[in-house]
């Protein structure tokens, strides 16, 4: 099969780039691939791709209030650009979307029929990106995921550690809710959606859910180390962007189609352990 991805520098793309390793692989990113410039539309078709996953994006929830144009300009208006160069090859188009499409009011898992209504910048950018990719492309696939975290590039969990080391004691946010999902299991999870013909909304998340403060204090412990993490608020943290306060996702359409994420806990537990071997090497 031959697979186009964008994003390759982030922690998803450089796992894909692993998981798919047996497939012809099209490898896009900045700077020759900028979502921000029209001809990334004739990149993604003159590619002739069968499938892409488009994995690129701004990310920067914070730097998003700051920059709302540059948020709408990558997320909404790139992915219609991805979407229409997919669309004129015929392609299949996989968007990797976020739990913050949500507001977070419901205290139970959000399902994909569920109402979209995000509260910052960077969720309105990624859903006008899905709505983009549904419409422009017939054969488009939404992925939305969460609290994603991997051994290639900055993610809470390395932040986390990296600092166990440096600091006496953790202050971390004890009222956002969510499921950690490890950026190795998504993308095995993406090579299985492969195989079959969902389209539409899918949730693929690590299975379980916690507070990001209960996910520092798991990655003290399997760090073995004795430091104190403490509970804090959203609003102590001080942070521009609005969080939802739970933003767990039910997923439940890949379950139909037999297709699981590892508990978060046994996948985080692996991830420090071999993150800190590598250190000591």
């Amino acid at each position: 099969m031959r697979i186009l991805i964008t994003g390759v520098n982030g922690q998803l793309g450089f796992e894909l780039q692993r998981t798919l390793a047996l497939h012809e692989l099209i490898l896009m990113d900045v700077p020759a691939f900028d979502l921000i410039k029209p001809s990334c539309e004739e990149q993604i078709a003159g590619a002739h791709p069968d499938v892409v996953i488009h994995a690129a994006a701004y990310t920067d929830v914070d730097g998003a209030e700051h920059h709302p144009d540059l948020a709408m300009a990558v997320n909404a208006q790139g992915t219609e650009w991805v979407a229409r160069g997919a669309a004129r090859v015929k392609a299949r188009l996989i968007y990797i979307s976020t739990d913050y499409v949500f507001d977070g009011l419901k205290r139970t898992p959000y399902l994909e029929s569920d109402l979209a209504n995000p509260r910052n910048v960077y969720g309105t950018s990624k859903l006008e990106g899905e709505r983009r990719a549904l419409d422009l492309c017939p054969n488009s696939l939404v992925v939305r995921t969460s609290w994603l975290y991997g051994a290639h590039g900055n993610n809470f969990v390395k932040t986390m550690m990296r600092l166990a080391m440096e600091q006496p004691e953790l202050r971390v946010v004890a009222d956002q809710r969510g499921c950690p999902t490890s950026a190795a299991d998504l993308a095995q999870a993406l090579s299985q959606m492969l195989r079959v013909d969902i389209r539409g909304i899918v949730h693929a998340t690590g299975t379980g859910d916690c507070t990001w403060y209960e996910l520092a204090s798991a990655i003290v412990t399997a760090m073995g180390r004795q430091i104190p993490v403490r509970p804090i608020t959203t609003a102590e943290a001080g942070r521009r962007a609005t969080r939802p306060a739970y933003s767990v996702l039910g997923n439940r359409v890949l379950k139909h189609w037999g297709i699981t994420l590892p508990y978060w806990r046994e996948t985080l537990g692996k991830l420090v352990t071999d993150h800190g071997h590598a250190a000591e090497l």
